[in-house]
């Protein structure tokens, strides 16, 4: 397959500034309308941006006579909405300075625009460090947040200048002291993150009472011990866990006080979502301004918060079981089989404990063909309901039709939805799509069965004021 072409669309429709190497199809996207009015200044929505590049690209496709992978699912990045997001940490959260967890998200048009507005990076691989020293980020801005680290990995990142990295444990100071010992070390310490998504204090931080005697082993080892590091879980709702963690590394402070050290950092891990970040931010903001004087800096680790919302994945229908109606009652339903599953972008059902919604883009049944939706959607409205209870809803009224949706592979667990309901007929090379699948997805997809691992992304900018920090940039 060739390597595939990147699409910048700004709100006003301008291309911006190419590389020679890049491709940008000269019909704008305000060629395909999406059925919703448009908003002022002749700009579209977000959504209707996201659903006019959607429809662009499946165009371009037919599923019945393309070339092996023509067909492949894809993103739509909106880099619109991660800009907003910025902006919405800054005016929440001014005195912390975000260091985007790259193992959220790689995607490298993303980063490109996180580097533009001055945001850290948060890694904890050799990959990670090469990936964002190679857009050339300055290696004070990059943070190796992995408590225990490769050793190669180690002897690597002293060449790359990276200094600042975490460390909860006597066996990694003795490491860090052979190999890199003028580092500058975060101790990371335990917090309570039962109420998180993903739990981390199970595998890292150093408890409490371990604290003075970490202190006093890198003292002795005459290492420099720069702050101090949390994390309160992958998506925490607690905001207490944040009052808690901020007054216990205020007490590690103090500690290493009286050895002599000067701790000037405090690095707030992650576990922030869109949903709670307001209530989560007032907490953090107030915690912090209480407990640390100004002249200690302050950063954090947001990695979901930047990316869910932004991305959006549309998969190609590539067969389909009929379940006959005796088997149900005098109901047919279907098995869809797409060409992403959760050996792919899909991963996040099985890591990251989501549950992402099927929504019909395309559908041959269908008059106009085109079903993406630039209105928000209930579960209901979206197939996530019963037909025979009569919780599914259509202003149509047309009968709802049972389908179980399913990955490419041969594995049984590879199953996106057991149960969801559409109106629509759908049959094979119709499309579907999917919001929110910007965190812990692309990241964590694997090559299981010969399935690619790697899927084009076209971007798309909502955001007039963040244009001038987006660059083309191309994904193989």
């Amino acid at each position: 397959m060739a390597p595939s072409a990147t699409d910048i669309i700004t709100n006003n429709y301008d291309v911006l500034s190419l590389k020679d190497k890049d491709y940008v199809d000269t019909i704008s996207v305000s060629d395909y309308e999406s059925g919703a009015e448009t908003v002022k200044y002749g700009g579209k929505t977000p959504k209707e941006m996201i659903g006019a590049a959607l429809q662009k690209h499946i165009d371009t496709v037919d599923p019945q006579d393309c070339e092996p992978g023509d067909e492949d699912a894809f993103f739509v990045a909106d880099l619109g909405e991660v800009y907003r997001q910025h902006m919405r940490w800054k005016q929440q959260l001014p005195r912390i300075t975000p260091h985007f967890a790259v193992k959220c998200n790689p995607d490298p048009g993303l980063l490109r625009l996180l580097d533009k507005l001055g945001a850290g990076f948060d890694c904890a691989s050799k990959a990670e460090i090469d990936q964002v020293r190679a857009m050339g980020v300055d290696p004070a801005r990059i943070i190796y947040a992995n408590p225990c680290k490769t050793t190669s990995y180690l002897k690597r990142t002293v060449k790359t200048g990276v200094k600042q990295m975490t460390f909860d444990n006597t066996d990694e100071l003795y490491k860090i002291k052979h190999i890199y010992p003028t580092a500058e070390l975060f101790l990371r310490i335990c917090t309570d993150d039962s109420a998180s998504l993903c739990r981390l204090s199970n595998k890292f931080g150093a408890s409490m009472d371990k604290v003075p005697q970490l202190l006093a082993l890198a003292k002795e080892l005459g290492l420099d011990v720069a702050g101090v590091a949390f994390h309160v879980g992958s998506g925490a709702s607690d905001p207490d866990a944040f009052r808690k963690a901020i007054v216990d590394a205020r007490s590690v402070f103090d500690q290493a006080a009286v050895l002599g050290y000067q701790l000037h950092t405090l690095d707030c891990g992650g576990g922030f979502t869109s949903d709670t970040f307001d209530d989560m931010s007032a907490v953090l903001a107030e915690a912090v301004d209480k407990e640390f004087p100004p002249h200690v800096r302050i950063i954090a680790e947001p990695g979901r918060f930047y990316t869910s919302s932004a991305f959006t994945l549309a998969c190609n229908v590539i067969a389909r079981r009929t379940v006959e109606a005796d088997n149900l009652g005098g109901n047919t339903s279907y098995m869809l089989y797409m060409n992403d599953g959760v050996y792919g972008n899909f991963s996040s059902i099985i890591f990251d404990h989501q549950h992402p919604v099927p929504r019909v883009l395309r559908s041959q049944s269908c008059v106009d063909g085109y079903k993406y939706s630039t209105i928000p959607e209930s579960l209901v409205d979206s197939g996530y309901g019963s037909d025979a209870d009569g919780t599914f809803a259509h202003p149509r009224e047309k009968k709802a039709i049972t389908y179980s949706i399913w990955g490419p592979t041969c594995d049984g667990i590879d199953c996106i939805s057991s149960e969801w309901y559409s109106t629509e007929t759908l049959d094979i090379g119709d499309w579907l799509y999917f919001e929110d699948m910007g965190a812990y997805t692309m990241c964590s997809a694997t090559k299981f069965n010969g399935f690619p691992d790697k899927h084009k992304t076209i971007y798309v900018c909502s955001e007039p004021a963040a244009a001038g920090f987006v660059e083309p940039y191309t994904r193989v």
